[in-house]
């Protein structure tokens, strides 16, 4: 897919006004992401660990909302979520995007402290799980307005597929691709849509860590992955025309 987030979309932009959080928003995936949601017209609040590098992106792209939380941790969730909601007035698009590897070096399972495996878990599992659960009432208020209501969790081929030493991010994102599907099915009453997406093998600072002697080369562009994401999202979002025929008639809206 190519061209820029503007030129992607028939006009009016899917995304313009729309309410996007976005976690481990400061860098790879996550970075462009933001970018290309705030060019695509939509409000967005990012969430990242290092105060400084959310500082300096939220200046970079003015309209952001940059939030410093680690969702690994129980006890940021809510924080995150109350300033998401409180600086967007609302919810129609969650992308939890943060990831964890494990062990670094990658380490087979049987080499695996178990606290790497509790590590990658809380983020790539765990931290979705609440986070989700902690915005849920306001994405099931913005499908009954209508807006429609989307949740990506990005996964990977690793979720299929055994790749040796991948053990603790493998196990982490099958974990996150099933629930992504059972949650796609319990909130579909409801208008609320979870997808799960491998946005494939990017040349990012975690696959940098994962595989320090791949080349780049042969590596997807960040920005290519996201216009993916972005894509696969306005897909699951009532078109403009239906937003408002179903906001008309108090529809529980459906993506």
């Amino acid at each position: 897919m190519t061209g820029s987030p503007e030129t992607l979309f028939a006009s009016p932009s899917p995304f313009a006004a729309r309410r996007v959080l976005i976690t481990g928003g400061t860098s790879g995936l996550g970075l462009a992401l933001v970018r290309q949601f705030a060019a695509a017209g939509a409000r967005v609040a990012f969430v990242a660990r290092g105060g400084e590098r959310v500082e300096r992106i939220a200046r970079e792209q003015p309209g952001t909302h940059g939030i410093v939380g680690d969702v690994a941790a129980k006890n940021d969730i809510h924080p995150i979520a109350l300033q998401a909601l409180g600086e967007l007035g609302g919810l129609d698009v969650l992308v939890n995007n943060a990831s964890d590897l494990g062990p670094t070096p990658l380490a087979l399972l049987g080499d695996t402290d178990c606290e790497d495996l509790e590590r990658a878990l809380a983020t790539n599992l765990v931290g979705p799980f609440r986070l989700t659960k902690a915005v849920l009432g306001a994405l099931s208020a913005s499908a009954r307005e209508g807006r429609g209501a989307v949740v990506l969790n990005i996964s990977s081929d690793a979720a299929i597929n055994a790749y040796p030493t991948w053990g603790a991010y493998s196990a982490s994102k099958a974990a996150l691709h099933h629930l992504s599907r059972i949650w796609d099915e319990e909130l579909s009453a409801e208008g609320v849509r979870v997808l799960s997406a491998d946005p494939g093998d990017m040349d990012t600072p975690l696959h940098a860590l994962a595989v320090p002697d791949a080349d780049p080369a042969t590596l997807k562009r960040p920005e290519d992955a996201a216009r993916d994401m972005l894509a696969l999202i306005a897909d699951a979002l009532p078109r403009a025309s239906e937003s408002r025929v179903e906001t008309a008639q108090g529809a529980r809206g459906v993506a």
